[in-house]
């Protein structure tokens, strides 16, 4: 590890005295590798992939052939399988962006791209002008859902694999039907288009994927569009890893360790008082997949904002993830982290310490953004991703800032520390550090360098804005490829 820079310094909340203020050591954690075929490392997926292949590549998970199918009016699939087509031969990038090396067998992902005409159902101009005839924005979202679900249900039917659905609507259908709001039972409901969908596509077994007809860049528009090899990237690597591909995987993880986040929403059309936890687990190949738990009863006038888990359902909901690991790897772990972005209250964490107790370690940890308190470094750029330092008994680390390795600092607004804190288990600091850097380059729905945020945490509100659409009588999907 680097020593500290001398240039580093912190600022502390105004209102501490000075005798209280405390003191500051700053250390930098070198940039975690991730793997890909072969067992090769490297720091960056879009050098790793088009240099040895993804990670499955050579092994029985890997998709020869990426089977895709399509939603949408004629005019709008036609430019997505054209645009598809075009990038699966890869695309140039410039001096701030890695060129895409394409979706073929000899090149980037090394598989076959499939663009089956017989796997597209189409919205008809008629369909559609029914559509927006509607005046009433909760009927005509509902209709544009129901019209979905029948070209979904058509699509299942056809005799033919299908890996994962485009759905491309145009921009006009797509602004008209996106969101809703509406009061049901004296309670505001909000839904998206996207995430209704994907709840709905769940009973399918069919991973689906968004595509804007002007993200294809064949459509004249004024939305700032990313540059087209970062689009191709992100596209490609989630259609990767829906067709049952692994992109790439942490490097120095302990075998046999999984990694908990636990997150909360509030169920569709409920009161106000009641939410329902949710866990996202990933293996030590980064692989996931999600649960829902228990409804429970939480007064924010009350409580607080936070919600909280009472003893006994935070013992059953790690034991839930136990059972579901167990079925899936035919053992239990050695290790389990959980990771919250709020801090554990005492029957919470002696409710997860209970259903932990079958598994030999453990650790608790909350993860949370902070903006109160920054590392201020002399010269043009920010703290190096992976500056770590301590503010008396708490623990900072940058997840973003300046990335050595890169030469540049990719987010381009000042950057926040994660508090790390209330860790109670049996991991030294700086392997939890370590592991929550590899975490943040864990999101295979896009080949983004790092996130603000470890893949525990990272898609929580998606993840139960999803779920909140998904009937309570009804099991949802633990693969995470329907959330994404």
């Amino acid at each position: 590890m680097m020593k500290a820079d001398p240039r580093l310094l912190a600022t502390a909340p105004r209102n501490l005295p000075t005798l209280a203020r405390p003191t500051l050591g700053a250390r930098w954690l070198p940039e975690p590798s991730l793997r890909f075929a072969g067992d090769a490392e490297h720091l960056d997926p879009k050098v790793g992939i088009p240099l040895y292949g993804p990670r499955s590549f050579g092994t029985g998970r890997h998709p020869a052939e990426i089977h895709v199918g399509f939603v949408g009016t004629a005019e709008a699939v036609d430019r997505a399988q054209r645009f598809l087509a075009q990038a699966a031969g890869g695309v140039d990038g410039d001096t701030q962006h890695h060129p895409f090396p394409g979706c073929e067998p000899g090149e980037g992902f090394r598989s076959d791209l499939r663009l089956d005409d017989d796997l597209v159902e189409r919205i008809t101009t008629r369909e559609m002008h029914a559509l927006l005839d509607i005046t009433k924005t909760r009927e005509r979202f509902e209709r544009a859902l129901a019209l979905l679900d029948e070209k979904m249900a058509l699509l299942q039917d056809r005799d033919h694999p299908l890996d994962c659905v485009f759905i491309v609507i145009p921009e006009s259908l797509f602004k008209a039907c996106r969101s809703v709001k509406y009061r049901q039972n004296g309670q505001l409901v909000e839904r998206d288009l996207r995430r209704a969908f994907k709840a709905m596509a769940m009973r399918y077994r069919i991973p689906t994927q968004f595509l804007r007809e002007s993200t294809t860049g064949l459509t004249d528009t004024r939305r700032q569009m990313d540059h087209p090899s970062e689009i191709a990237w992100n596209l490609f690597t989630g259609l990767y890893f829906k067709a049952g591909g692994l992109p790439w995987s942490p490097a120095d993880i302990t075998p046999g360790t999984c990694f908990i986040g636990v997150s909360f929403f509030r169920p569709m059309g409920s009161d106000k008082t009641l939410r329902t936890s949710v866990v996202q687990a990933f293996d030590e190949n980064g692989d996931g997949l999600v649960l829902r738990g228990h409804d429970f009863r939480w007064d924010e006038a009350r409580d607080g904002r936070s919600p909280h888990l009472p003893e006994d359902l935070a013992a059953d909901l790690v034991r839930m993830v136990l059972d579901r690991y167990r079925k899936e790897r035919k053992q239990t772990p050695r290790r389990v982290v959980v990771h919250k972005s709020s801090l554990f209250t005492g029957p919470e964490r002696a409710g997860f310490q209970d259903g932990l107790d079958q598994v030999a370690e453990h650790d608790l940890v909350c993860l949370a953004p902070r903006s109160d308190v920054r590392l201020m470094r002399q010269g043009q750029y920010p703290p190096l991703r992976g500056t770590t330092f301590a503010l008396g008994d708490d623990s900072y680390l940058y997840a973003t800032g300046y990335i050595p390795a890169l030469g540049y600092y990719p987010q381009g607004h000042v950057p926040t520390p994660l508090l790390v804190a209330d860790h109670v288990g049996d991991t030294p600091h700086d392997r939890l550090l370590r592991e929550i850097l590899l975490l943040t380059k864990m999101n295979w729905n896009s080949a983004e360098y790092a996130e603000a945020l470890p893949i525990t945490l990272r898609f929580s509100r998606l993840v139960g804005a999803v779920l909140r659409e998904v009937p309570a009588d009804q099991e949802p999907a633990t693969k995470y490829s329907y959330y994404m």
